[in-house]
Parts: C-alpha cells; sequence; structure tokens
C-alpha cells in the first residue's frame, strides 16, 4: 500500500467514526466556508468515505445557503447606503439651493462622492471585475471561483446593483458546476488511480 493510499485509508477511519447521518452535515458546513466552498468539500467527503452524490449535494446546498445569506446581507446593506446617499444629497441640495440659488447641485454632489474613500483592489476583485465587463453577470458568477469565493463575488455583485434573484441564481449554476467537477474529479482520481 502506497503512503497516499495510507494516508486515504487513515482519513477514512477517522470518518467512519462520525455516525452516517451526521457526516453530511459535516460536509455541508464545509461548503460554508469560503475557500473550501463546494468543490473542496465535496473533495473531502468523497476522499472521507462519503457517497460521492451525498457529498456533492451536502457541499453545494452548504455553499449555496451560505451565499444566500451574504446576498441577502449585502442587499439590506446596500439599500440602507444607496437610502442614506439619497437622503444626504437632498440635504445638500436642499442646502445649497437655500444660499446660493440652485446652482450647488453638481457641487454637492462631488462633494459626497469626495467623501467616499477607496481602497486599493486586489488581484481578484480585478480579475472578477474584468470578467464582469467581458461576460456579464452570467460569465462572472461561473468563471468567479477562479479569482474569488462565491461569497464575494455574489457580494460584489449584490453590492454593484446586481438583482438577488439574477445574482443567486448564476451562482447556483456556478456552485452545482464546480461542485460537480470537484466531486467528478476527486472520484475519478480515488477509483482509478488511487484505487481506493
Amino acid at each position: 500500500m502506497n503512503p497516499i493510499e495510507q494516508l486515504i485509508r487513515g482519513f477514512q477511519d477517522l470518518v467512519a467514526q462520525v455516525p452516517d447521518l451526521v457526516a453530511p452535515f459535516i460536509v455541508m458546513l464545509a461548503g460554508a466556508v469560503p475557500f473550501i466552498e463546494g468543490e473542496v468539500a465535496a473533495m473531502i467527503g468523497v476522499v472521507g468515505g462519503i457517497n460521492p452524490i451525498v457529498a456533492g449535494l451536502a457541499a453545494a446546498v452548504g455553499n449555496f445557503v451560505c451565499v444566500l445569506f451574504v446576498v441577502l446581507l449585502t442587499s439590506r446593506a446596500r439599500t440602507a447606503v444607496v437610502n442614506r446617499r439619497r437622503a444626504a444629497l437632498v440635504a445638500a441640495n436642499a442646502s445649497a439651493s437655500r444660499y446660493s440659488g440652485a446652482s450647488g447641485t453638481a457641487d454637492s454632489v462631488s462633494a459626497l462622492d469626495a467623501t467616499t474613500s477607496e481602497k486599493p483592489e486586489s488581484k481578484g476583485r480585478a480579475k472578477f471585475k474584468r470578467w464582469l465587463v467581458r461576460f456579464g453577470v452570467p460569465g462572472a458568477s461561473i468563471l468567479g471561483p477562479l479569482a474569488l469565493p462565491t461569497q464575494f463575488t455574489s457580494a460584489i455583485l449584490v453590492a454593484g446593483g446586481t438583482p438577488r434573484g439574477w445574482v443567486l441564481l448564476w451562482q447556483a449554476v456556478a456552485i452545482t458546476i464546480w461542485t460537480t467537477v470537484g466531486t467528478v474529479s476527486i472520484w475519478a482520481a480515488l477509483t482509478f488511480l488511487v484505487g481506493v
């Protein structure tokens, strides 16, 4: 028995100590973690000896539930920020028109924009934004996991103004595709290469 096979057998023995009904929930929790997500969580489940279909479904559900919470939270935060900016702009316009006529509108808009500070953009975020411009929401959602976790890409999309339903639809498609690819590839590697 080679060292990789020994490592896998040891991991499977460890997972075998967990009750059969609890193991998919552990995979589901792993799928909710950014950078692990559905594809890696499914791989961990399959390596642990869980049925590949069960591991893939549990990992995808865990990942999607986390994305759902992120989308709902980001949507509420975006709504609050937009409403606050509108209120500040209206107040600035009202005070500008009261003191200098209606000509202060452009100055108040530029003053409001100047108050928001920008952090330098990471490489992953820059790559994701390029994909978003080039391929739209569907392409950016499907290619996004190559640069950033799905939780981050969904937050970026919703914060940018993309409708929640559209983001959730395409994130579900992306999670399904990448989890299936991860599950099938690790199953094939274990079956045909390692022989476990």
